[in-house]
């Protein structure tokens, strides 16, 4: 890096401010969160407003800390007795109110007491960049740009980053390369126009949405339906997201478009509905207020009930579940590009369509034109437009994605078709006789150069593996329909799991046996890892579920012992096994992770042993290794101190808690220490990779010479009795106090059991054998009562656990 950023400072403590502030402490940067003084305040109350906005991040759901312990790293200050302080930050950041004056105002301030070569960005969302910086010395100029955060920074990936007309080469490399490796966010270089890039394709197709509802007719729910998972786009939807955002945002947003893109022939979209204006003066803004298009209110039972805004007459009413037959068929359909063909295709073809086909149509090909007429005003490539998009709304596919799912060829014949003109860059692509906007051949995808109308290699930033590409090339060594074997290079295999959820059944747990035996004599290292969403959601219940309604004792012991063994296969491994999880990382999912060498998971890692929430103990090796655990954190090794290090852990996993981030996995005990974790998810292979490197060349070695051999040498202490008689009286406590039913306790005293090593009537050494065996016959006790199997059968068709 030209600039290595050590210390930031932000300039702003309302809802963006703050939780940027909580991503740099995230990050591990200290970081100076300064605000405006109240007006007549008392010398007590000259940081308000800026504790206040703290106090806001500190209380954020979801959280904008990784663990609240990192909020000590944020420090608070005001502008009129604090900007000196700024003198030492590396990287100071303005985050105040959408007002050009006030903005410049305060950056006149700062360029008197920054030191030369900090960089000074802004986070507006769409003033012009060039203007805020206006008139300000010329090195001052040369270390400015935006950096366009969205919100919650902690959770969505994208920032843009627009250069003025000054801003140094290495200004914006630093500015790329912190954002990614430090922040963990995907960098998308925008040019200076109104709104950028996201926000200017992503509020044309709300408004978009909003007009075509109200020439189909069509409710609130109706449009959340074509717009959500049926699309590709998150359950928020359209509306749910409006009130997610603020009306108030949305609006402004769309006033500063209106207002600054006089030249867009598309302008008169943005103008706001009328129903959004009358909505805005009763103060129905949303989530913030308490009511927007959505409104939660009491039930009966003390439970929520969601109403919905009736449009045409201004009152709320019962939430109405929109049902679609396009729409429900289509969810069957798991791909997203195979879903949309199957939407639009009878369209294309003629066929008689309902509205939710209409109204998809209608929304995707107006805004993919849109997108298409904005280039290159606001993007010098489509690559930048599609990630915008993606990691900005969180969309699966971008616009020119969307285009190369739904067929090029076929869109552009149905856009003649009615009468619609193409913009330039389809009628290039098509001139140039592509059948695509995107091509991929041998692990390497290019994409239309909008230049030369000639197809570019699609870089990646260095230090990114991605699976498929690596697939794609070649470098597929095994596979079976839940998994596979592909070589990393290095001396280093993945094992990668792809199984619908990733859940763990027999395919996965013998392409780990094949990966095992692979590395004894082929690689150096082993890495598992995958780049779903989620790295795994456990086992497969349905099978378990059978398994016991069919009282299949005998099998279900032998499927639970097959996957304890490969799990101590893993930790007994000759050559050092990285598991990197990312996502959920549930019940099987995390007893693989504590079974490797090492664990490099992503910040955003949602680990924990879930399994009471179906009435069942983690079997697979998990409790065991909380044991363990608990045996390595005691830190005399006395019964007493052994007793308190447990306690919480025999807690975490009766109350199947998951820890929210990485930090607070390790502060949960699910990663140790040493365990280590990369900011950004694309770069989690690769890092793994390195991870593993690093054990297999600083001479790591094996604890045993077999999994057989390490299963009954490893000696753990247990605490029989002792331990036993106070966890049953926790789990007698928590239910009277109504926070456990009379089955949990049954499940609790299970595990309890388990953790304890038993009656045993003194403490005593035992193996892991041994804790694995009373894992095994509580496991498939608890699948034989009918309590049991009615929650898994109720997370199955609900996904949510039931209480019984």
């Amino acid at each position: 890096m030209t600039h290595p950023i050590q210390k930031a400072v932000v300039l702003g403590a309302g809802t963006m401010g703050a939780r940027i502030a909580a991503h740099f402490a995230n990050a591990g940067l200290p970081c100076l969160l300064l605000d405006i003084v109240p007006r007549d305040a008392a010398p007590a109350d000259r940081n308000k407003i800026v504790l206040a906005g703290l106090d806001a991040a500190k209380k954020a759901k979801p959280a904008a800390f990784f663990t609240p312990a990192l909020a000590s790293r944020v420090s608070v200050g005001n502008f009129e007795d604090d900007l000196p302080r700024i003198a030492d930050a590396d990287w100071i950041i303005e985050v105040v109110a959408e007002n050009l004056e006030i903005k410049r105002g305060l950056l006149a301030k700062v360029a008197q007491f920054r030191k030369p070569g900090s960089i000074v960005t802004t986070n507006t969302s769409g003033l012009p960049v060039h203007l805020i910086a206006e008139g300000l010395p010329e090195e001052f100029q040369q270390h400015w740009a935006g950096t366009h955060f969205f919100n919650p920074p902690r959770y969505m990936k994208l920032v843009e980053v627009i250069p003025g007309p000054k801003t140094s080469p290495e200004v914006l490399q630093t500015l790329s390369d912190f954002c990614d490796r430090q922040l963990g966010k995907g960098v998308v270089l925008a040019k200076d126009t109104p709104n950028f890039i996201a926000n200017r394709i992503g509020t044309f197709s709300m408004l978009n949405a909003l007009r075509l509802m109200q020439s189909l007719g069509m409710t609130i729910e109706e449009v959340d339906a074509c717009t959500g998972p049926a699309v590709g786009w998150p359950k928020s939807a359209t509306f749910r997201t409006a009130d997610i955002v603020g009306l108030d945002v949305l609006m402004h947003v769309v006033k500063n478009i209106y207002e600054t893109a006089p030249n867009d022939e598309s302008r008169e979209t943005y103008r706001i509905p009328s129903f959004v204006e009358e909505m805005a003066k009763r103060k129905w803004l949303g989530d913030k207020t308490g009511q927007g298009f959505y409104k939660r209110v009491k039930g009966g039972q003390a439970e929520k009930e969601i109403l919905t805004l009736d449009l045409n007459t201004m009152e709320y009413r019962e939430k109405q579940k929109a049902r679609f037959a396009s729409i429900e068929a289509g969810k069957a359909i798991e791909d997203t590009r195979e879903r949309l063909r199957a939407l639009l295709t009878p369209l294309f073809e003629g066929q008689k369509t309902d509205k939710p086909q209409q109204f998809i149509w209608g929304g995707l090909s107006e805004m993919c034109l849109y997108a298409g007429r904005r280039m290159p005003e606001i993007a010098d490539n489509i690559v930048d437009v599609d990630r915008a998009m993606r990691w900005g709304f969180a969309w699966e596919l971008g616009p020119f994605e969307m285009v190369d799912a739904i067929g090029l060829a076929a869109f552009a014949a149905q856009i003649k078709k009615e009468g619609r003109g193409l913009p330039a860059v389809f009628e290039n692509a098509l001139a140039a006789g592509r059948t695509s906007f995107y091509e991929s051949s041998k692990g390497e995808t290019s994409v239309f150069d909008l230049a030369t109308s000639k197809n570019k290699k699609v870089e990646e930033p260095a230090g990114i593996l991605i699976l498929k590409n690596l697939k794609d090339a070649g470098r597929e060594v095994e596979r079976n329909s839940g998994a596979s074997l592909i070589d990393l290079g290095d001396g280093v295999v993945c094992c990668e799991f792809h199984s619908k959820m990733n859940a763990i059944g027999a395919d996965l747990i013998a392409m780990i046996h094949k990966g095992l035996k692979r590395l004894e004599t082929d690689f150096d290292a082993m890495v598992i890892a995958n780049q779903a969403s989620n790295f795994s959601v456990g086992a497969n219940l349905m099978l378990v579920l059978v398994g016991a309604q069919e009282q299949e004792w005998d099998e279900l012991h032998m499927a639970v012992k097959q996957f304890q063994n490969i799990n101590l296969a893993i930790k007994y491994a000759p050559k050092p096994v990285v598991a990197a999880p990312q996502g959920m990382t549930l019940g099987g999912g995390c007893e693989i992770s504590l079974h490797a060498a090492k664990i490099h998971s992503a910040a955003e890692a949602y680990i924990g042993l879930v399994e009471v929430g179906v009435g069942l103990i983690p079997g697979g090796g998990g409790t065991k290794e909380m044991l363990i655990r608990a045996n390595e954190n005691a830190a005399s090794g006395n019964d007493l101190d052994l007793f308190h290090t447990l306690r919480p852990f025999f807690e975490n996993i009766a109350t199947a808690r998951v820890g929210t981030s990485a930090e607070e996995c390790r502060d949960l005990g699910y990663l140790r220490c040493a365990d280590t974790y990369s900011m950004n998810r694309e770069r989690l292979v690769a890092d793994a990779k390195q991870t593993a490197l690093g054990l297999a060349r600083g001479g790591w070695k094996a604890a045993a010479s077999s999994w057989q051999e390490g299963a009954q040498s490893t000696q753990i202490k247990v605490l029989g009795e002792s331990f036993l008689a106070a966890a049953k009286m926790a789990v007698h406590l928590m239910t009277r106090g109504g926070y456990a039913s009379d089955y949990d306790a049954h499940v609790a005293r299970k595990l309890a059991n388990i953790l304890a090593g038993g009656a045993l009537s003194s403490p005593q050494l035992v193996s892991e054998q041994y804790v694995l065996d009373l894992e095994r016959e509580a496991f498939v006790s608890l699948c034989g009562e009918k309590k049991t199997q009615e929650r898994i059968a109720h997370t199955l068709k609900t996904g949510k656990p039931l209480r019984n």
